[in-house]
């Protein structure tokens, strides 16, 4: 079984809590398998929890703090700790993207995995990191 490492973009991790079925789930799921290790710094990992926490959010995955709690605390377990030596900012047209760019670049990911390819594309390429969504994704890690 081949284990990838890849960072998430916080779009997947807001759309895993948002979709029972999507690929986004299955993401985390593999997580906890162990057949995907996510590389996350500290500023990636505060804004995980900010968004799975918001009222928005909440109200629309149905969970509760508690749950979120649970699962960010799983999610804490199985990372690989990412810290950022080179800050290479700014490289993304939405600086708010590039904690997740830093995250891949520091930690020398595999893959981005992101819903917005088209918003890390140009910028990871010449990092040499793969873009992916999510589908893309599953599919190298179930070969």
């Amino acid at each position: 079984m081949r284990v990838r490492r890849v960072v998430l973009d916080t779009s997947v991790m807001a759309s895993a809590l948002r979709s029972r079925t999507g690929a986004s789930l299955l993401l985390l799921r593999a997580i906890r398998q162990g057949r995907l290790v996510p590389l996350v710094t500290p500023a990636l990992f505060y804004e995980y929890e900010a968004v799975a926490r918001r009222h928005e959010q909440l109200a629309v995955s149905g969970l509760r703090l508690a749950q979120i709690d649970r699962l960010l605390n799983v999610l804490a377990v199985a990372i690989e700790p990412v810290e950022v030596h080179v800050r290479w900012r700014p490289q993304l047209r939405d600086a708010d993207d590039e904690l997740v760019l830093e995250a891949a670049i520091n930690g020398r990911a595999e893959a981005l995995v992101t819903h917005n390819v088209r918003d890390f594309q140009d910028a990871a390429r010449r990092f040499g990191i793969r873009v992916e969504r999510p589908a893309e994704c599953l599919k190298e890690i179930r070969q």
